[in-house]
Order: structure tokens, then sequence, then C-alpha cells
């Protein structure tokens, strides 16, 4: 979590990143279905993992999203104020700055175990 001196508001990752409150019924967790009974009854195809929400729903940027909260639900994971979370399709991108190898390597971990996750890039990740 981190403290935001300016608002007084400890904030997590997906705050922080997104802007917004978690809903109340999210998760990290793929909701099988929601996303997809949507899709079908709109006669569209089905939504890649990559697509889905922390809400079950249809979310452009819900890879990066689930992974935001993947963080924020880890407790040996503190907010790192300085590492901003994005996605490319199935790829998972980092982008900032870390204090340690470690923490990234946890970081890198905890993304690639959230379903949708194909490949995490940390080639914009600075160490230090």
């Amino acid at each position: 979590m981190y403290y935001n001196t300016r608002t007084n508001v400890i904030m997590g990752f997906f705050k922080r990143i997104f802007g917004k409150d978690k809903p109340a019924e999210a998760s990290s967790k793929i909701k099988r279905g929601v996303a997809q009974a949507a899709a079908t009854s709109s006669g569209g195809d089905s939504v890649p993992d990559y697509k889905v929400g922390v809400d079950g729903k249809f979310d452009e940027s819900g890879l990066a999203k689930r992974v935001a909260l993947a963080f924020d639900e880890d407790a040996q994971l503190d907010d790192v104020d300085t590492l901003w979370v994005a996605q490319l399709s199935g790829t998972v991108v980092l982008k900032g700055k870390v204090p340690s190898q470690a923490i990234l390597d946890k970081m890198v971990s905890v993304a690639k175990g959230v379903d949708g996750t194909d490949a995490v890039d940390t080639k914009q990740v600075e160490i230090g």
C-alpha cells in the first residue's frame, strides 16, 4: 500500500494506476462465463482472457487491472508508486522503477499467475 500525503489516503496499485476504487465484487481471477455470455448474446465471438475485467465483464484493460489487483492482494508486495502496469494483448507490460530485483521478480511471478497472462515484459523497468 502507498500512503498519499497529498490526499491522506492509503492507495494500492489498482487505485493509483486506474484512478478508481476496485468494484465490490472485483477479483484478480477470471469469472468465467460473464464476458462470454455477453459476447454470445450479442452474436459476437468469445472474449479473450486478457479482455476480461475484474468484474468479469469485457474490459480492454482487463488483464492489466487484474494484475494490479493481484499485486494489491499479495501480502508480500507493497505499492511501488513508481511502477505502472499496462498490457499489450496477453503480455503484461511493467514500466517505471522498482527498488530491487527481488521485488521485480516477485511482481513478475504474481503477474504470470494471473489468468490471461502469456508473458511479462520488464524491458521498461529500472532497478534502484
